[in-house]
């Protein structure tokens, strides 16, 4: 919850072609991280790319966003 909204207003900051996340570090991953993550989403629609670490894979499947296009599966 911390850090989510930092999360979203660093990766939306600049304009950009493409959008990479790299959250293979993350070990939480909470509500208020994936609102931020589906704000990207939405934002950056086909120009984001996930890299999720297990824990934040294992959240997005319970989400019900496991099969999301910007989901990169290792």
């Amino acid at each position: 919850m911390a850090t989510a909204d930092t999360m979203f207003q660093t990766a939306s900051r600049e304009p950009a072609a493409r959008v990479t996340l790299d959250l293979r570090a993350v070990t939480f991953f909470d509500s208020a991280a994936i609102h931020a993550l589906v704000r990207l989403a939405g934002r950056f629609s086909d120009s984001l790319t996930v890299l999720p670490s297990r824990q934040v894979s294992r959240v997005l499947e319970i989400a019900g966003l496991g099969d999301q296009r910007w989901l990169s599966n290792p």
